[in-house]
């Protein structure tokens, strides 16, 4: 869901990405009304997650790539303004910072990549740090907390929360993450998902092949 709660989005194997108008009728039943089919992609389209206060759009998909959308000026349907490139292999999730300003995305070629944008969230997008050779294998899931903690799921059966560094010659262009924990062995099989508590910042919850659902409790040294 949107923000808004007046959007939904869909995406699929057949390589679409769907966008759903929620409404009510007279008797205040919910009705969905399909707003845009979108099939920018050429593989199929992974996950798709909204801009944390705004009406943008974004996917991941097995063509490698990250997709921006919005709403066209005249209203009557959506389009992509943003492609982001750089992974080398499948992109399996992404997710916004809290602010909107920036996107982390995971992927099949074991790197967590952090893309900015400057001023407009519709302006250019750009990859300004790469997090590699902290994971064994692919990561499925990446999750931003409120505070900027960023918590992935991994083919390793390891979760991984990193920490941007300030000082030390990071700047918002050049920003520095560094590994606070690892828990090796969260699962015993790959972690799909992460998803950090909406109101609890240090409550991670996490999901896997092993069939289990853990919680986890992020504590700061």
């Amino acid at each position: 869901w949107s923000s808004s709660g007046e959007m939904l989005a869909t995406c699929s194997r057949d390589k679409s990405v769907w966008l759903w108008e929620a409404g009510y009728e007279d008797d205040d039943e919910l009705e969905m009304e399909c707003a845009s089919v979108q099939s920018v992609h050429t593989q199929d389209v992974k996950h798709v997650t909204w801009h944390p206060s705004e009406a943008v759009l974004c996917s991941c998909s097995y063509d490698n790539s990250i997709r921006l959308f919005c709403e066209d000026a005249g209203g009557d349907d959506w389009s992509s303004f943003a492609s982001l490139e750089a992974h080398e292999s499948t992109v399996w999730a992404c997710d916004f910072d809290s602010a909107g300003k920036r996107i982390a995305s995971c992927s099949d070629d074991k790197a967590v990549r952090i893309w900015s944008c400057h001023g407009n969230v519709k302006g250019p997008w750009h990859c300004v740090c790469t997090i590699s050779g902290e994971h064994q294998r692919a990561i499925y899931d990446i999750a931003w907390s409120k505070l900027g903690w960023l918590a992935t799921a991994c083919g390793d059966n390891a979760i991984r929360v990193f920490e941007e560094e300030h000082g030390n010659g990071a700047t918002p262009d050049a920003p520095c993450f560094l590994l606070s924990t690892a828990q090796e062995q969260a699962h015993l099989q790959d972690v799909n998902s992460v998803a950090w508590h909406p109101k609890d910042d240090t409550l991670l919850a996490s999901c896997s092949d092993d069939g289990t659902v853990r919680l986890w409790r992020f504590h700061l040294d």
